[in-house]
């Protein structure tokens, strides 16, 4: 099963978007915060994360640069998610290394076709 981690400190994103994934077939892993993402996915090795910007302890920008740093967690996909939707906040959030960015609320089919197109081959569920 493709796992993916969802980094979100907004209770009702994580159940919204959490259920859709799994209906659709995905794994979902939470964490509630920057410092707990990279944690995760650490010990977890998800196929994809999908990251909050605006996060408490260790925000989504910093959290994706310390993904990219380690050499067990750089090749993750990381679509970075926000509700901010300011000029420049793509540019930004893909010079921390995020591999795409989305904005909230979520619209479901245009994210689900950018995790599909950031999964390797073979692993779309």
């Amino acid at each position: 099963m493709v796992s993916i981690l969802y980094v979100e400190d907004n209770e009702d994103n994580i159940y919204m978007l959490s259920t859709r994934l799994r209906r659709k077939g995905y794994e979902v892993i939470v964490a509630t915060d920057g410092e707990q993402g990279v944690a995760r996915a650490r010990s977890d090795a998800p196929s994809l994360i999908l990251m909050d910007l605006s996060l408490p302890v260790v925000d989504g920008w910093e959290a994706t640069r310390r993904l990219k740093a380690l050499a067990t967690t750089r090749d993750i996909p990381v679509i970075a998610l926000s509700s901010h939707a300011m000029p420049g906040d793509r540019e930004t959030a893909l010079a921390a290394g995020c591999d795409d960015f989305d904005t909230k609320p979520v619209e479901f089919a245009r994210l689900l076709a950018k995790i599909k197109a950031l999964l390797p081959r073979g692993t779309i569920s």
